[in-house]
């Protein structure tokens, strides 16, 4: 006869198995790890591909866009090095996995979106995880937040050609902004890019493949 195998018994195994997956692939941060192990990227994966979202691969979402892999998120998330009290923007909301990891290592988070059906299934996400320091926007993200600006972080999870003029000036003294660069249809580069009082340093991190970064709205959501 056999035993039926106890959920908390197999979240838990679950967990560890993600945890496990991201500290192999270079994820090393404990404050990120821990922020990835509390939110449940099970969550963010709807439809066809939910019994998938425990592993290591981007995953598509509505609107054409994808979920991308936890392990990038990750490497993404430490590469940013967010603060306590960092007020940060997020380019690219997509599922809203990123910003909720996020929302737990900063004090605000501002995710925009061109895509306004992203945006509102994202934002019903963070009310029902009481995720209250996160707000969502549906704006064209190449043109950052000025409103809002400067950030002490700045992340895209899309890529452009060269980081964007926009998103660059709004980024604070001593900020850090990561980014993927490179043509659409080759593989790209993530970079780190911090602004100096003189200027900015850039640092080339590994290659990585995003979908485009799009200037303009969504049509027809």
């Amino acid at each position: 006869m056999t035993v039926p195998s106890d959920p908390a018994d197999d979240a838990a195994e679950r967990k560890m198995r993600f945890v496990f997956a991201l500290r192999s692939r270079g994820v090393t941060d404990a404050r990120v790890l821990n922020a990835m192990e509390q939110i449940d990227r099970g969550t963010f994966v709807r439809g066809l591909f939910s019994d998938r979202a425990y592993e290591d691969m981007p995953l598509p979402i509505a609107c054409g866009q994808t979920i991308s892999q936890p392990s990038v998120v990750g490497l993404m998330t430490q590469a940013l090095n967010p603060q306590p009290r960092d007020t940060v923007l997020e380019v690219g909301t997509g599922s809203g996995y990123q910003a909720a990891i996020l929302s737990l290592l900063t004090r605000r988070v501002y995710t925009v979106d061109r895509h306004r059906r992203l945006v509102r299934e994202a934002a019903t996400l963070f009310r029902e995880l009481d995720l209250s320091n996160i707000t969502a926007i549906t704006a064209d993200g190449s043109f950052g937040l000025p409103d809002q600006a400067p950030f002490d972080r700045i992340i895209v999870t899309a890529a452009a050609e060269d980081p964007p003029g926009p998103l660059l000036a709004q980024l604070k003294i001593g900020g850090i902004m990561v980014l993927p660069v490179g043509q659409s249809d080759a593989v790209q580069s993530l970079i780190r890019v911090t602004r100096r009082t003189n200027g900015y340093d850039y640092d080339e991190l590994r290659p990585v493949r995003f979908v485009p970064l799009v200037e303009g709205l969504g049509q027809n959501e």
